[in-house]
């Protein structure tokens, strides 16, 4: 089961205003598992950036301006997503600026059906906790020290581990490793072990006498039919 866990930083709240897409990070799951394949891209908006926006991620025009545009980088992004679900923390917000973005170059948007939102996770298995990034970093005990600004790859860093938090998908991992210590310790114990010696199984002659002297009391016995 192959899904890719997602973020975005933009220019501001509203692709419909205006605001575009910035950054996108992305990191592969494979049955809840990270594969060590992420995907990264800053992306030129070719608009100015609000200084909110610059507080939240520090993400320049200056710095932006030597990146491609979207449509420069939308095919290495569709291929690297492919057909995976995609996990994201308050999904209508990404999916809702990718696929204005889409839709600015007139290729299709990506199905929301394909979202799992986190947030939504979280609400279900915490009513009435706070269901930021943060907040559930904080909840499973996640290093957040790295977290200074927001970064979209950081942060599909920080959500792949909540999100195996809040779908137990760390268990499996864990037996696996705990059979896999245990196969090892079997094996190092009985490496080099040396064989015990066959015990002796021949009947002694009293044994013998001795059992021979219970058959002469059984009458009429089938063996000497």
């Amino acid at each position: 089961m192959r899904e890719i866990v997602l973020d975005t930083e933009t220019t501001g709240l509203d692709p419909r205003g205006g605001d575009r897409l910035v950054e996108i990070g992305c990191v592969e799951l494979e049955n809840h598992v990270p594969t060590g394949n992420t995907y990264h891209q800053y992306v030129n908006p070719e608009r100015g950036m609000p200084e909110e926006a610059f507080a939240v991620h520090g993400l320049s025009e200056a710095f932006l301006a030597k990146y491609p545009s979207f449509s420069e980088i939308v095919d290495g992004f569709l291929t690297f997503i492919g057909d995976a679900n995609l996990i994201i923390h308050n999904a209508s917000f990404d999916l809702g600026f990718i696929n204005s973005e889409l839709a600015r170059i007139g290729q299709s948007a990506v199905d929301t059906s394909r979202a799992i939102d986190t947030v939504q996770i979280a609400r279900s298995k915490y009513p009435g906790a706070q269901a930021s990034l943060d907040a559930l970093c904080r909840r499973f005990e996640i290093d957040l020290s790295s977290r200074t600004k927001h970064g979209a790859l950081l942060d599909a860093e920080l959500l792949a581990d909540v999100y195996l938090e809040l779908v137990g998908g760390r268990q499996p991992g864990f037996e696996l490793a705990s059979e896999r210590k245990l196969s090892h310790v079997y094996d190092e114990n009985s490496r080099g072990a040396s064989a015990r010696p066959p015990r002796p199984h021949a009947a002694s002659d009293s044994e013998r006498c001795a059992h021979a002297a219970i058959l002469e009391k059984i009458s009429d016995p089938i063996w000497r039919d």
